[in-house]
């Protein structure tokens, strides 16, 4: 028997077990006001079902609750963006969403009766509902964002709205996609609720208050199955949109992403008793450095010496602790980490720097100097750790730049690998000025460069 034919087996056998529970106790009391049995919940559902008048109610209730879940959702996602852009705003939205999380939903209700009344108050309950664990779930997953590679985005000039579609959104899915499973139930529940207090005319709130009023159980407990099924299916219809958007979006950025303009020249970088470091901790103090439009440096320094905070440096991501530093203003980065965008294929990692969709040929020409045609499209989390750094270093060149600044762009590649990475480098480094963190020593020779050790001079200038 298969896995899913055995799960459904199990299913089957669990229903049918609480079935017979139910009908024994209602075997037990005796008395279909207090309990009816499933016989009769199931004909009255059968009759509901026939009932002209059921979608209609159906409707009604249907057409409130996805207004309100919308507006919820939709502000809960707006408001947990502003907040996580501006300290401000997280303080300032931060305790009222509290509050409406903890306020009991029918003290709401009850108030909402007396200003809007009973037809639109569902709608609003929902609202209640959804906004606040929407708001903080969007608001945790934005702040657990990985931050390195939005900044590798953003060395690169990729448009912010690129951004959110290719990183951002794929990257707080997950947990939107798991507290959509819960607020969609509690949007029903909510919603009817609000109407069976408010009992407006033509709702299934008011079906159930009537069912209570006459006591007809089996009319309670077949609205209820009603409710339970509409639940079911608006949740699955949701999440099944939702966890498909990832992918929407991850197809969609490289058409919106646009190529910044050409420099008009190779970069002068430089440094000026410069100490390089984060925050106050200094890694290497009083350097200077000059480095003349289209030269090439190489790093040789052990592990630890600080290349990789001189590469960030030059590339203006990172500001000195002291001291004036003229980065690069275009730069093309290869980071020490890999940072590309795990979802998509290599050739859209790479089109993605250059300006979109529409030079998808271009970069696959570039990435098969350096990669099989298997590769090319596939998922880049995928790809063995040798292929990700070609990936990366194709990105670099691709892009437009007025320097290369290189951390470690051939490690975890065999030799022949290396020396064909070199080559390539070479071959598309357009005259740009280049600066490499390297372990081995060769490729100082292999790239034409000047060595520059930062244990060395504390001023050199390389002409």
């Amino acid at each position: 028997m298969s896995e899913r034919a055995s799960s459904a087996l199990r299913c089957a056998v669990a229903v049918l077990f609480w079935l017979a529970a139910w009908q024994l106790a209602s075997i037990a009391v005796g008395n279909a006001i207090l309990l009816a049995g499933p016989a009769e919940a199931l004909a009255r559902l059968l009759l509901l079902l026939t009932d002209s008048a059921t979608p209609g109610v159906v409707w009604f209730s249907l057409s409130r609750i996805a207004c309100g879940f919308v507006a919820g959702f939709a502000l809960a996602i707006g408001l947990a963006c502003l907040a996580h852009e501006s300290d401000l705003a997280r303080a300032l939205v931060g305790p009222a969403v509290s509050v409406l999380r903890s306020v009991p939903i029918v003290c709401v209700i009850v108030l909402l009766l007396m200003r809007v009344g009973s037809r639109g108050v569902s709608g609003i309950a929902v609202f209640l509902a959804v906004f606040p664990a929407i708001y903080h779930a969007y608001l945790e997953a934005l702040d657990s964002v990985d931050a390195k590679v939005g900044e590798m985005l953003r060395s690169f000039d990729v448009p912010r709205r690129t951004r959110f579609l290719a990183h951002t959104w794929p990257e707080v899915l997950p947990a939107l996609v798991g507290v959509s499973r819960n607020v969609c139930g509690m949007a029903w529940k909510a919603a009817v609720a609000a109407e069976l207090i408010g009992s407006p005319v033509g709702s299934i709130g008011e079906r159930i208050y009537q069912a209570k009023v006459t006591l007809e159980t089996a009319d309670l407990l077949a609205w209820t199955a009603v409710i339970v099924a509409c639940s079911w299916a608006c949740g699955a219809a949701f999440v099944f949109l939702l966890e498909r958007s990832g992918r929407w979006t991850t197809l969609l950025a490289p058409h919106l992403a646009s190529a910044r303009p050409a420099p008009k020249g190779p970069a002068h970088l430089a440094l000026s008793d410069v100490s390089l470091g984060h925050g106050r901790s200094v890694v290497r103090a009083h350097l200077s450095l000059g480095l003349a439009d289209g030269r090439a440096l190489a790093c040789c320094d052990e592990s630890g010496a600080g290349k990789t905070t001189l590469l960030h440096t030059l590339a203006g991501l990172l500001p000195p602790v002291a001291g004036e530093v003229l980065p690069a203003q275009a730069p093309c980065v290869v980071f020490q980490e890999a940072r590309l965008i795990e979802d998509m294929g290599a050739v859209d990692n790479v089109a993605l720097v250059m300006g979109g969709a529409r030079l998808r040929p271009r970069a696959r020409a570039l990435l098969r100097d350096l990669l099989d045609e298997k590769c090319l499209d596939v998922p880049v989390r995928r790809l063995s750790g040798g292929e990700r750094r070609r990936v990366e270093l194709a990105r670099a060149v691709a892009a437009e730049g007025d320097a290369l600044l290189l951390d470690e762009p051939f490690s975890a590649l065999d030799e022949a690998s290396h020396l064909c990475a070199v080559s390539f480098l070479l071959e598309h480094r357009r005259g740009r000025t280049l600066v490499v963190a390297t372990h081995d020593r060769l490729d100082v020779e292999r790239l034409g460069a000047r060595e520059f050790s930062l244990g060395g001079p504390s001023s050199e200038h390389i002409a």
